[in-house]
Protein backbone atom coordinates (compact mmCIF):
# COMPACT_ATOMS: atom_id res chain seq x y z
CA UNK A 1 0.00 0.00 0.00
CA UNK A 2 1.28 3.45 -0.91
CA UNK A 3 -0.03 5.37 2.07
CA UNK A 4 1.47 8.83 2.38
CA UNK A 5 0.39 12.38 3.07
CA UNK A 6 1.95 15.30 1.25
CA UNK A 7 1.55 19.03 1.13
CA UNK A 8 0.35 20.40 -2.19
CA UNK A 9 1.10 24.09 -1.87
CA UNK A 10 3.72 25.88 0.21
CA UNK A 11 1.38 28.84 0.68
CA UNK A 12 -1.15 26.58 2.43
CA UNK A 13 0.64 23.84 4.41
CA UNK A 14 -2.68 22.76 5.92
CA UNK A 15 -3.83 21.50 2.50
CA UNK A 16 -2.80 17.85 2.13
CA UNK A 17 -3.33 14.90 -0.17
CA UNK A 18 -3.31 11.39 1.31
CA UNK A 19 -2.90 8.35 -0.93
CA UNK A 20 -4.50 4.92 -0.52
CA UNK A 21 -3.05 2.99 -3.46
CA UNK A 22 -2.04 -0.69 -3.76
CA UNK A 23 1.69 -1.11 -4.19
CA UNK A 24 3.11 -3.06 -7.10
CA UNK A 25 5.05 -6.22 -6.25
CA UNK A 26 6.50 -9.12 -8.24
CA UNK A 27 3.31 -11.06 -7.60
CA UNK A 28 0.83 -8.18 -7.75
CA UNK A 29 1.09 -6.72 -11.25
CA UNK A 30 -2.01 -4.62 -11.76
CA UNK A 31 -3.00 -2.70 -14.86
CA UNK A 32 -3.20 1.09 -14.35
CA UNK A 33 -6.18 1.85 -12.16
CA UNK A 34 -8.83 4.51 -12.21
CA UNK A 35 -8.45 7.05 -9.42
CA UNK A 36 -10.94 8.91 -7.20
CA UNK A 37 -9.92 11.97 -5.16
CA UNK A 38 -12.29 12.47 -2.20
CA UNK A 39 -13.20 15.94 -0.87
CA UNK A 40 -15.04 15.84 2.49
CA UNK A 41 -17.73 18.42 3.17
CA UNK A 42 -18.20 20.79 6.07
CA UNK A 43 -19.46 24.10 4.69
CA UNK A 44 -15.90 25.27 3.95
CA UNK A 45 -15.74 25.60 7.75
CA UNK A 46 -14.40 22.15 8.73
CA UNK A 47 -13.74 18.78 7.08
CA UNK A 48 -16.09 15.92 7.91
CA UNK A 49 -14.44 12.62 8.92
CA UNK A 50 -17.68 10.86 7.94
CA UNK A 51 -17.08 11.89 4.33
CA UNK A 52 -13.36 11.11 4.17
CA UNK A 53 -11.89 7.66 4.92
CA UNK A 54 -15.24 5.78 4.89
CA UNK A 55 -15.71 6.97 1.31
CA UNK A 56 -12.10 6.29 0.30
CA UNK A 57 -12.39 2.72 1.59
CA UNK A 58 -15.46 2.09 -0.56
CA UNK A 59 -13.72 3.24 -3.72
CA UNK A 60 -10.65 1.20 -2.78
CA UNK A 61 -12.82 -1.89 -2.34
CA UNK A 62 -14.24 -1.27 -5.82
CA UNK A 63 -10.73 -1.49 -7.26
CA UNK A 64 -9.80 2.18 -7.63
CA UNK A 65 -6.81 4.14 -6.41
CA UNK A 66 -8.02 6.68 -3.88
CA UNK A 67 -6.78 9.96 -2.42
CA UNK A 68 -8.28 12.24 0.21
CA UNK A 69 -7.88 15.97 -0.33
CA UNK A 70 -7.99 17.94 2.90
CA UNK A 71 -8.28 21.47 1.59
CA UNK A 72 -8.15 24.87 3.28
CA UNK A 73 -11.23 25.83 5.27
CA UNK A 74 -12.43 28.67 7.49
CA UNK A 75 -10.00 31.52 8.20
CA UNK A 76 -7.24 29.67 6.31
CA UNK A 77 -9.02 30.27 3.01
CA UNK A 78 -7.50 32.90 0.75
CA UNK A 79 -9.09 33.84 -2.61
CA UNK A 80 -9.59 30.72 -4.74
CA UNK A 81 -7.44 28.60 -2.39
CA UNK A 82 -9.66 25.46 -2.24
CA UNK A 83 -10.17 25.55 -6.02
CA UNK A 84 -6.44 25.85 -6.58
CA UNK A 85 -5.76 23.00 -4.15
CA UNK A 86 -8.19 20.73 -6.00
CA UNK A 87 -6.46 21.57 -9.29
CA UNK A 88 -3.05 20.90 -7.75
CA UNK A 89 -4.27 17.54 -6.44
CA UNK A 90 -5.46 16.44 -9.87
CA UNK A 91 -2.28 17.75 -11.50
CA UNK A 92 -0.12 15.89 -8.96
CA UNK A 93 -1.90 12.57 -9.47
CA UNK A 94 -1.72 12.88 -13.24
CA UNK A 95 1.97 13.84 -13.21
CA UNK A 96 2.73 10.91 -10.89
CA UNK A 97 0.55 8.37 -12.66
CA UNK A 98 3.39 5.89 -13.04
CA UNK A 99 4.29 6.01 -9.34
CA UNK A 100 0.72 5.22 -8.28
CA UNK A 101 -0.06 2.92 -11.22
CA UNK A 102 -2.83 5.30 -12.23
CA UNK A 103 -4.54 5.71 -15.59
CA UNK A 104 -3.92 9.43 -16.28
CA UNK A 105 -7.05 9.61 -18.43
CA UNK A 106 -9.36 8.27 -15.73
CA UNK A 107 -8.99 10.64 -12.77
CA UNK A 108 -12.19 11.54 -10.91
CA UNK A 109 -12.94 13.88 -8.02
CA UNK A 110 -15.73 13.19 -5.52
CA UNK A 111 -17.16 15.64 -3.01
CA UNK A 112 -19.92 16.05 -0.44
CA UNK A 113 -21.93 19.21 0.23
CA UNK A 114 -19.30 22.00 0.20
CA UNK A 115 -16.81 19.34 -0.87
CA UNK A 116 -19.24 18.67 -3.72
CA UNK A 117 -19.02 22.33 -4.59
CA UNK A 118 -15.25 21.98 -4.67
CA UNK A 119 -15.41 18.85 -6.84
CA UNK A 120 -17.80 20.59 -9.21
CA UNK A 121 -15.49 23.62 -9.20
CA UNK A 122 -12.67 21.35 -10.35
CA UNK A 123 -14.87 20.27 -13.25
CA UNK A 124 -16.01 23.78 -14.24
CA UNK A 125 -13.43 26.34 -13.08
CA UNK A 126 -10.22 24.48 -14.02
CA UNK A 127 -9.68 26.90 -16.94
CA UNK A 128 -10.16 30.13 -14.98
CA UNK A 129 -7.26 32.57 -14.67
CA UNK A 130 -6.61 32.25 -10.89
CA UNK A 131 -6.34 28.45 -11.20
CA UNK A 132 -4.22 28.48 -14.35
CA UNK A 133 -1.82 31.00 -12.84
CA UNK A 134 -1.45 29.08 -9.57
CA UNK A 135 -0.67 25.77 -11.28
CA UNK A 136 1.78 27.41 -13.69
CA UNK A 137 -0.27 26.85 -16.84
CA UNK A 138 0.23 29.38 -19.63
CA UNK A 139 -3.22 28.75 -21.13
CA UNK A 140 -6.25 26.51 -20.95
CA UNK A 141 -4.61 23.87 -23.14
CA UNK A 142 -1.80 23.52 -20.61
CA UNK A 143 -4.31 23.76 -17.76
CA UNK A 144 -6.11 20.60 -18.85
CA UNK A 145 -3.62 18.67 -16.74
CA UNK A 146 -5.73 19.82 -13.77
CA UNK A 147 -9.12 19.02 -15.30
CA UNK A 148 -10.78 15.90 -13.84
CA UNK A 149 -12.13 13.33 -16.27
CA UNK A 150 -15.32 13.14 -14.23
CA UNK A 151 -16.89 14.45 -11.03
CA UNK A 152 -18.96 12.65 -8.39
CA UNK A 153 -21.19 15.14 -6.59
CA UNK A 154 -23.01 14.14 -3.41
CA UNK A 155 -25.73 16.58 -2.27
CA UNK A 156 -23.48 19.36 -3.64
CA UNK A 157 -23.63 23.05 -2.93
CA UNK A 158 -23.85 24.56 -6.42
CA UNK A 159 -25.28 28.03 -5.87
CA UNK A 160 -27.23 29.90 -3.22
CA UNK A 161 -30.79 28.51 -3.24
CA UNK A 162 -33.60 29.82 -1.03
CA UNK A 163 -31.03 31.60 1.16
CA UNK A 164 -29.87 28.26 2.56
CA UNK A 165 -26.25 27.08 3.03
CA UNK A 166 -25.15 30.73 2.88
CA UNK A 167 -22.39 29.85 5.32
CA UNK A 168 -20.50 27.98 2.62
CA UNK A 169 -20.24 31.16 0.58
CA UNK A 170 -19.41 33.23 3.67
CA UNK A 171 -16.46 30.94 4.40
CA UNK A 172 -15.39 30.59 0.76
CA UNK A 173 -15.43 34.31 0.00
CA UNK A 174 -14.41 35.60 3.43
CA UNK A 175 -17.34 38.05 3.31
CA UNK A 176 -19.82 38.23 6.17
CA UNK A 177 -22.51 39.17 3.67
CA UNK A 178 -21.33 37.88 0.27
CA UNK A 179 -22.17 40.16 -2.62
CA UNK A 180 -24.12 38.90 -5.64
CA UNK A 181 -20.93 39.19 -7.70
CA UNK A 182 -18.88 37.09 -5.26
CA UNK A 183 -21.62 34.45 -5.10
CA UNK A 184 -21.94 34.52 -8.88
CA UNK A 185 -18.23 33.88 -9.28
CA UNK A 186 -18.70 30.49 -7.59
CA UNK A 187 -22.27 29.76 -8.76
CA UNK A 188 -21.36 26.66 -10.70
CA UNK A 189 -24.55 26.23 -12.71
CA UNK A 190 -23.57 29.51 -14.38
CA UNK A 191 -19.99 28.32 -14.90
CA UNK A 192 -20.74 25.23 -16.99
CA UNK A 193 -19.35 25.40 -20.51
CA UNK A 194 -18.51 22.97 -23.30
CA UNK A 195 -15.28 22.01 -21.49
CA UNK A 196 -16.93 21.06 -18.18
CA UNK A 197 -16.26 17.52 -16.95
CA UNK A 198 -19.05 14.89 -16.98
CA UNK A 199 -20.75 14.29 -13.66
CA UNK A 200 -22.49 11.75 -11.44
CA UNK A 201 -24.83 13.45 -8.98
CA UNK A 202 -27.06 12.30 -6.15
CA UNK A 203 -29.28 14.20 -3.75
CA UNK A 204 -32.34 13.63 -1.56
CA UNK A 205 -35.58 15.44 -2.28
CA UNK A 206 -36.08 16.28 1.39
CA UNK A 207 -32.58 17.72 2.02
CA UNK A 208 -33.34 20.75 4.17
CA UNK A 209 -29.82 22.18 4.22
CA UNK A 210 -28.72 22.09 0.57
CA UNK A 211 -31.92 22.00 -1.53
CA UNK A 212 -32.22 19.44 -4.31
CA UNK A 213 -32.50 22.37 -6.74
CA UNK A 214 -28.70 22.61 -6.58
CA UNK A 215 -28.30 19.27 -8.34
CA UNK A 216 -31.20 20.01 -10.69
CA UNK A 217 -29.74 23.35 -11.74
CA UNK A 218 -26.32 21.85 -12.36
CA UNK A 219 -27.77 18.92 -14.32
CA UNK A 220 -29.82 21.30 -16.46
CA UNK A 221 -26.71 23.36 -17.20
CA UNK A 222 -24.79 20.22 -18.15
CA UNK A 223 -27.62 19.13 -20.45
CA UNK A 224 -27.71 22.55 -22.12
CA UNK A 225 -24.03 22.16 -23.02
CA UNK A 226 -24.23 18.52 -24.05
CA UNK A 227 -22.16 17.28 -21.10
CA UNK A 228 -23.02 13.69 -20.05
CA UNK A 229 -24.29 13.17 -16.51
CA UNK A 230 -26.10 10.68 -14.29
CA UNK A 231 -28.49 12.00 -11.64
CA UNK A 232 -30.16 10.15 -8.75
CA UNK A 233 -32.73 11.92 -6.58
CA UNK A 234 -33.87 9.84 -3.59
CA UNK A 235 -37.25 10.72 -2.09
CA UNK A 236 -36.16 11.13 1.53
CA UNK A 237 -33.08 11.66 3.67
CA UNK A 238 -31.44 14.39 5.73
CA UNK A 239 -28.41 16.34 4.61
CA UNK A 240 -24.96 14.85 5.13
CA UNK A 241 -25.84 11.18 4.75
CA UNK A 242 -22.41 10.11 3.52
CA UNK A 243 -22.83 6.34 2.97
CA UNK A 244 -26.20 6.47 4.77
CA UNK A 245 -25.30 3.36 6.79
CA UNK A 246 -24.54 2.47 10.41
CA UNK A 247 -20.79 2.92 9.90
CA UNK A 248 -21.20 6.69 9.41
CA UNK A 249 -24.51 7.47 11.09
CA UNK A 250 -22.76 8.71 14.27
CA UNK A 251 -25.60 7.77 16.57
CA UNK A 252 -28.19 9.64 14.50
CA UNK A 253 -30.86 7.15 13.38
CA UNK A 254 -32.06 9.59 10.72
CA UNK A 255 -28.68 9.26 9.00
CA UNK A 256 -29.17 5.55 8.30
CA UNK A 257 -31.29 5.28 5.15
CA UNK A 258 -31.00 1.85 3.50
CA UNK A 259 -32.50 2.91 0.17
CA UNK A 260 -29.98 5.75 -0.24
CA UNK A 261 -27.08 3.37 0.40
CA UNK A 262 -27.38 2.36 -3.25
CA UNK A 263 -25.65 5.55 -4.40
CA UNK A 264 -22.12 4.23 -3.86
CA UNK A 265 -22.85 1.15 -5.95
CA UNK A 266 -24.12 3.32 -8.79
CA UNK A 267 -21.20 5.73 -8.48
CA UNK A 268 -18.55 3.01 -8.60
CA UNK A 269 -20.32 1.44 -11.60
CA UNK A 270 -20.30 4.86 -13.32
CA UNK A 271 -16.56 5.23 -12.76
CA UNK A 272 -15.91 1.68 -13.96
CA UNK A 273 -17.99 2.20 -17.12
CA UNK A 274 -16.55 5.63 -17.90
CA UNK A 275 -14.99 5.76 -21.34
CA UNK A 276 -15.99 2.22 -22.32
Amino acid sequence: MIYETLNLWAEHPEATLTSYCPDMTKELRLTPRRTVIVCPGGGYHFLSDREAEPIAFQFMAAGFNTFILRYSVGPQITPWAPQIEAALAIKYVRENAEKYNTDPEKIFICGFSAGGHLAASAGTLWNRAPVLEAIGAADAAAGRIARPDGTILSYPVITLVKGKHKGSFVNLTGQTDPTPDSIGEFALDRSVDDETAPAFLWHTFSDGTVPVECSLLYSSALAAHGIPFELHVYPAGVHGLSLANEFVYSGRPQSEVPYVQNWIRHATAWVEAFGK
